[in-house]
């Protein structure tokens, strides 16, 4: 046996020696990581199974409450569309609470309004979402001049918000119908002045600052309509004279007859 050969055995049987070792003191943690292991994958495959079925469930009954909504009333809708809410995965859960704000404010303004406030506190729901339900609950109560929507819609209409579009282009109608020209003019200069907005958004608003240009609307009485002329004449016909009807005249009291003699 060479002395290289002899080296390398000797270095196997230590190599083997010191498994023999490393297993007879680690084995348990070993055996205890790899069931930990097959635990862990066991328990997330059933925990996506059972969010798989949940999600299945939640999507019928979603679009249960769809049909309920386009065939029954708004009232029987949000219902539904609250019942998917109480106890659907996040991503349901969400879109049922959005519509069920939108049905109850089909009914009452307010209370639909008031939903989309409980959405837009809600701090486990992504920013975005919760602008979307702050620019909801505002428009619908914009046209009764609320300041609390007022105001919802001016923070949404500064630069860095992604509703900003919608927010400025209600805000200047909401001023040109009080006859806030001036105001109006505003919000319309930061729609025209921002280069992302939308290309329909710039085609409405040649109109509104055409609205703003002429101002309030001037209203003036209305004058009596001149007397209608004459018909004209038939070709081959001469007109008829018109003259001044003749004074009647005056009866003159018939003559009386003398009653007949008596004969004798």
């Amino acid at each position: 046996m060479s002395e290289n050969e002899f080296i390398r055995e000797v270095n196997e049987e230590y190599r083997r020696d010191r498994m023999a070792q490393i297993w007879s003191r680690y084995s348990g943690v070993l055996i205890g990581l790899a069931v930990l292991v097959v635990l862990g994958v066991g328990g997330w495959r059933y925990w996506e199974h059972a969010q798989a079925q949940q999600s299945e469930a939640a999507s019928l009954r979603f679009e249960e409450a769809l049909r309920r909504a386009k065939e029954g009333t708004p009232e029987d809708a949000e219902k539904a569309f609250a019942g998917v809410a109480a106890d659907a995965p996040f991503g349901y859960r969400l879109l049922a609470r959005l519509r069920a704000a939108a049905e109850a404010g089909k009914a009452d303004p307010a209370a639909g309004a008031k939903a989309y406030a409980a959405i837009a506190d809600d701090s486990s729901i992504g920013q975005s979402l919760r602008d979307l339900a702050r620019l909801r609950g505002a428009l619908l109560l914009v046209d009764k001049d609320d300041p609390g929507a007022l105001n919802a819609l001016q923070s949404l209409a500064a630069p860095s918000s992604a509703f900003r579009h919608t927010a400025r282009e209600t805000l200047g109608l909401v001023a040109l119908k009080k006859g806030d020209y001036e105001g109006a003019g505003r919000w319309f200069d930061q729609i025209a002045a921002d280069r992302e907005t939308p290309a329909g958004l710039r085609q409405r608003l040649e109109i509104y600052v055409a609205l703003v240009a002429g101002g309030p609307v001037q209203v003036s009485e209305a004058t009596p309509p001149a007397p209608a002329a004459p018909p004209p004449p038939v070709l081959g016909t001469t007109a008829p004279e018109t003259t001044a009807p003749e004074p009647a005249a005056p009866e003159t009291p018939a003559p009386e007859t003398p009653a007949p003699e008596a004969t004798r």
